[in-house]
């Protein structure tokens, strides 16, 4: 029997924690009841229509409800629920998925693919893996993980350890010894320059210096995004990940993408390494493979470290890591149908055409609104940070209401936007029409401008 309206807004935050935010104040502002999906459209449990412009969370790639991943799920409940893949067993749709995803990724050199629930899980996959592919190797002193300060990696300890962004890591600290962090080449803020291309090698030389301060034999891998998301949507100069690329293989570190958002076309390419022009040694993957119908994530290998365990004889490739729903047969069913409409329906050329245009109206909020300090993205993902000063570029201060102020606005006006600190995060679907996207803008024109004339 569903639950009553009434009494679901009862019950709302009254029992159940939920991620990234405290209790209380889940209890004092409840959050919105979403009822019901549509494309690129949403409703709430009374009825308001709104464009989703956060695809559920970066997930929702292929927009809601579907048909063919529909259907796809249908199917595969009625023919096998859940078996395991565990040592021993494995399931047609886990077989098929495997060769689709490595087939898929062959030009940028993978060779393998290990699957978990989420992007969290992903990573863990990608750090595990990584420190024993160097003991299989031979080298077990290569135990350091370097990555970028903003970076975000998910909640599992592996993963905080190595994000970046100090609110999400002091509540567990101490975290996992043995993790390092270098700037970001982040162009509206840091030390160094304006330049974009100087500040690639910069930062570039930062990690080269770090390694080698570490000692390289020392050094396991090096974990980024190719556009760091959670951060406030933070591009990098179009060099960096080419540089970076030089500097691992220069110190025989491994070179880790975290492209958990980027991955499936977010950024109007397939993956973000093609986008930058580079491949990475390890790709962590998740949100876009299922257009997040059902959890799943996937930790992809390159031939080389694959080929490594492979050549294994003394027992040490013997990969110790799995969840009891790796490789699950519903989410596997729901990932083949999504790649599926993801090539046959051309949606990275929908992100790369679409994206265009969304950049370009974006990116005059900057000079239209007082409190805008910078827009930026690619594709189908956007950032603007507020700020209290243009000139001097003071961020809103967690305290500020100003961001919540315009994202309620935004909802009343019909569009679901994201609030993280002083940013406003936009991810639509990877479906959305250039219509869909005026439409969005348009709303996201008028609350800006509610909130400006406020002040």
């Amino acid at each position: 029997m569903k639950t009553g309206i009434d009494q679901l807004k009862q019950d709302n935050a009254q029992y159940l924690f939920h991620p990234m935010a405290h209790p209380q104040a889940m209890q004092k502002t409840k959050p919105d009841i979403i009822a019901r999906g549509e494309g690129c459209w949403i409703w709430d449990i009374d009825g308001h229509k709104m464009i989703d412009g956060v695809a559920g969370l970066w997930s929702s790639n292929l927009g809601h409800s579907n048909k063919r991943v529909r259907d796809a799920i249908v199917a595969q409940l009625d023919e096998l629920p859940f078996y395991n893949t565990f040592r021993g067993t494995t399931h047609p749709r886990a077989i098929e998925l495997s060769a689709r995803v490595v087939k898929m990724m062959q030009p940028d050199g993978v060779g393998a693919v290990m699957f978990g629930n989420s992007g969290s899980d992903a990573v863990e996959g990608a750090l595990k893996i990584a420190r024993q592919y160097w003991k299989v190797l031979g080298q077990p002193e290569r135990t350091k993980f370097i990555s970028l300060k903003q970076g975000y990696h998910g909640v599992h300890f592996g993963g905080m350890s190595v994000n970046g962004l100090a609110n999400i890591r002091r509540a567990y600290e101490p975290l996992m010894p043995g993790c390092f962090h270098v700037d970001s080449p982040w162009l509206y803020r840091n030390a160094y320059t304006q330049d974009p291309e100087e500040l690639g090698r910069i930062c570039a030389g930062l990690l080269e210096r770090e390694i080698q301060f570490q000692g390289a034999d020392t050094v396991a891998a090096f974990i980024a995004e190719p556009v760091q998301g959670s951060a406030g949507v933070i591009v990098p100069p179009p060099n960096f990940w080419p540089l970076v690329r030089e500097v691992c293989e220069r110190h025989k570190v491994l070179l880790i993408a975290d492209e958990v958002v980027t991955g499936f076309g977010r950024s109007g390419a397939m993956f973000g390494t093609r986008l930058w022009g580079t491949t990475a040694d390890i790709w962590c993957l998740a949100k876009g493979i299922s257009s997040g119908y059902v959890p799943l994530g996937a930790t992809a290998l390159s031939k080389k470290v694959a080929d490594a365990f492979l050549a294994d004889t003394a027992g040490l490739g013997t990969v110790a890591h799995g969840y009891t729903y790796s490789g699950h047969p519903v989410a596997a069913a729901a990932a083949l149908a999504t790649l599926d409409e993801l090539e046959e329906k051309d949606v990275v050329g929908n992100v790369a055409r679409v994206g265009a245009h969304f950049q370009e109206r974006m990116a005059q909020f900057e000079r239209k609104f007082s409190f805008v300090g910078n827009v930026r993205g690619v594709g189908l993902m956007t950032g603007i940070e507020m700020v209290t000063d243009k000139a001097k570029r003071t961020p809103q201060p967690r305290s500020s209401d100003i961001p919540a102020r315009v994202a309620r606005e935004a909802y009343q006006r019909g569009a679901m936007v994201r609030i993280s600190g002083p940013n406003m995060i936009l991810s639509p679907p990877l479906v959305i029409t250039r219509e869909e996207v005026d439409h969005l803008v348009d709303i996201l024109e008028a609350s800006y401008a509610a909130v400006d004339k406020a002040l």
